[in-house]
């Protein structure tokens, strides 16, 4: 009894230290099974778009490196919009050379050129050179995290929200595996020009040679060419990568994998299998163009409210009425007689507007030779008249004596009949009555002392009308060419549900091209299918170039002409 009582005293610490050792390591194990970030993935055929496989491929999960997908693809699109260029000179701020590693080790204050910046976000994954990047386009960090999330929503990337260039963790940052995937096909059709940076596995950024962070796989895959690897303790080891075989070609995205060497296995398994339930030959689908909206901002002036601005009376305009005006009364004429006999009195003024006219009286008949002398006569004699005009007549010379007089002409004929010869040759009396008229200026004003007009000639000229010269008319050289000189080429743009939404790529097109589509002209044709878009006017060799550029920006295209 006191052995069995012994050994049962032995065996009960033993189970007891047991207990605690399984205790223990659950508590060491159950933490890391815990935080384990989820497991998502998702395959698409990347010519039509059409899912292979998916897995929790909605699920909000945190994106790690594959953010600089997005900071590339937005690095591209200023290229290409023009805004920036590779070789322009970036600024580094403390905020960018102050990221965590991954990096570049860039330096505050130095400029570097874009083009070293997008191989290290792109081959080394750095954090500082997505950093600058982005402050660099944006001017913040906050401003291009908004503009990378409104970037997101225009390419249908539904669960997708960024808060930063680089993707290292932080609340409110978050994306999924379909949206990575869509953004990887992206890449490929909307930038081929620049895609085939996610294939190097080294490059010269500036500053220091960077290698790829995604060289395994490439390496390891057949027909492998990118894209993007990433990892946080958070997301866990994410790989988004596309490959090639034959006429097929897939994109697939995987989350939160448990290591490097798992993460790749996982995405090979994928690939395979994708490659076996695609068929050989479909109908390429090319993605359209993003449709980005624009922001407008409206700014409205603050004014403080009056009372007459505010007040509900009506105001009334009253026009008074002017007073008629005043009626000027006219002296009763005088006859001739009274007015030679009496002298001549001061014209009446009669005041209208403030303007004083004087009534003149009527002029008295003059004999001829007191004429004579009062034109000789100075102008003081004359009374001051209170007429406005006054001055002007008195600076004017005054007129010489019309020819008429009466008196000459009656005393020349009375010598002709005191002569005895009542039927004077007429061409006689004439020239008593001229010299009966005095000189003025020493040429005579008489009107009868001018000879007679020849007598006209009875022939009538009739002119030829309508028939103009009838000499030979030169002959016209006529040179023709052909028409529009040889700019008889255009393109067409595929179909669109709304003629607006044609315009807009006609008018988008033209801003960005212009040095091409200067002299198109643009024309929506309203057809059973749709609105197409279209360029005429164009030559040959520019239809063909713009249709090139249009097909590397996935917008459908084709060269229309003779």
């Amino acid at each position: 009894m006191p052995s069995r009582g012994r050994e049962t005293a032995t065996v009960i610490p033993i189970s007891l230290t047991a207990r605690l050792w399984a205790f223990l390591l659950l508590a060491i194990v159950a933490p890391a099974t815990v935080t384990a970030a989820p497991f998502a993935a998702y395959v698409i055929d990347a010519r039509t778009g059409q899912p292979i496989y998916k897995q929790n491929e909605d699920t909000r999960l945190h994106p790690a490196s594959l953010t600089k997908m997005m900071t590339l693809y937005m690095a591209f699109t200023a290229i290409e919009r023009g805004q920036v260029r590779l070789d322009s000179q970036f600024p580094v701020s403390t905020n960018a050379a102050s990221e965590p590693p991954s990096k570049l080790g860039l330096k505050a204050g130095q400029r570097i050129e874009l083009r070293y910046l997008i191989r290290a976000a792109a081959i080394k994954s750095a954090n500082d050179a997505a950093t600058a990047i982005g402050e660099g386009l944006a001017g913040s960090e906050e401003a291009f995290a908004q503009q990378m999330t409104q970037m997101a929503r225009a390419l249908g990337m539904r669960n997708s929200n960024f808060r930063n260039a680089h993707g290292l963790t932080q609340e409110g940052h978050y994306s999924s595996a379909h949206d990575m995937t869509i953004l990887g096909r992206r890449l490929f059709y909307d930038f081929p020009q620049y895609y085939n940076i996610f294939s190097r596995r080294s490059a010269d950024a500036g500053i220091a040679q960077v290698s790829s962070t995604n060289k395994r796989f490439l390496d390891a895959y057949e027909g492998a060419d990118g894209i993007k690897t990433g990892y946080t303790r958070a997301a866990g080891f994410n790989l988004t990568a596309s490959a090639q075989r034959g006429n097929k070609r897939l994109v697939a995205t995987v989350f939160g994998g448990t290591s490097t060497a798992h993460r790749n296995q996982v995405m090979a398994q994928l690939l395979d299998s994708g490659f076996t339930r695609v068929p050989n030959r479909v109908r390429e689908v090319r993605p359209e163009a993003p449709r980005l909206l624009a922001q407008r901002v409206v700014r409205r002036a603050q004014v403080e409210p009056t009372a007459a601005a505010t007040a509900p009376q009506t105001q009334r305009l009253v026009l008074s009425a002017s007073a008629p005006p005043a009626r000027v009364s006219r002296p009763a004429q005088a006859s001739t007689a009274a007015v030679a006999q009496a002298p001549q009195a001061a014209p009446e003024a009669v005041a209208v507007g403030g303007l004083t006219l004087a009534a003149s009286v009527r002029p008295v008949s003059r004999r001829a030779e007191p004429a004579v002398a009062e034109a000789a006569a100075p102008d003081a004699a004359q009374p001051q008249s209170a007429s406005l005009a006054a001055p002007v007549l008195a600076a004017s010379a005054r007129p010489a004596p019309a020819p008429r007089s009466r008196t000459a002409s009656i005393a020349a004929v009375a010598e002709a009949s005191e002569a005895g010869n009542p039927g004077a040759d007429p061409e006689a009396i004439a020239r008593a009555v001229a010299e009966a008229v005095p000189q003025a200026g020493g040429a005579s004003m008489s009107l009868l002392a001018s000879p007679a007009p020849k007598p006209r000639s009875e022939t009538v000229i009739l002119a030829a009308m309508g028939e103009g010269d009838r000499s030979n008319p030169e002959e016209l050289e006529i040179v023709s060419r052909p028409a529009n000189s040889g700019r008889s080429w255009g393109v067409t743009l595929g179909m669109f549900s709304s003629k607006a939404e044609a315009e807009k790529l006609l008018l988008r097109s033209a801003l960005q091209d212009g040095a091409i589509l200067g002299g198109a002209q643009r024309h929506v044709a309203d057809t059973k299918r749709g609105f197409q878009p279209s360029f005429a006017n164009l030559t040959k060799g520019n239809a063909e170039l713009i249709c090139e550029r249009f097909l590397s920006r996935s917008q459908e295209c084709q060269v229309v002409g003779r």
